[in-house]
């Protein structure tokens, strides 16, 4: 059952990263809860809906241009999702500012996404 959970997550989670890095932010919001509670990644803060993180993206992609590959799924003891991404963002101007590997943490509920943490890699 337990193995079952993690597929489906995982086969959700990596079609939205896909859609997220190829900009398809409406695709992307099809796989959130439309009270989707989201981290604001490089502000601080949290957003809250739909329009509310299409707003976000759209503001950050006009500075930044962040890519996040999942590299490893993980359930976690209380059922969240640990998945481990690799991190690159640039500026517009192509200068990176950011590679790392961190956690997004998510709660899925009824086949979609409700919630997400980002949590630096031990």
């Amino acid at each position: 059952m337990q193995d079952d959970i993690l597929h489906n997550a995982e086969t959700l989670l990596k079609q939205t990263y896909q859609h997220f890095n190829d900009r398809d932010i409406d695709a992307t919001l099809i796989t959130m809860h439309p009270d989707v509670d989201w981290p604001i990644g490089m502000e601080g803060g949290r957003v809250h809906g739909h329009e509310a993180v299409r707003n976000y993206w759209t503001r950050q992609w006009t500075t930044i241009d962040p890519k996040v590959v999942p590299v490893k799924f993980d359930m976690e003891a209380d059922g969240r999702i640990n998945v481990t991404v690799h991190q690159v963002v640039k500026d517009i101007e192509g200068k990176l500012l950011v590679d790392q590997m961190i956690h997004h943490i998510y709660t899925i509920k009824d086949g979609s996404i409700t919630t997400m943490e980002i949590k630096q890699a031990d």
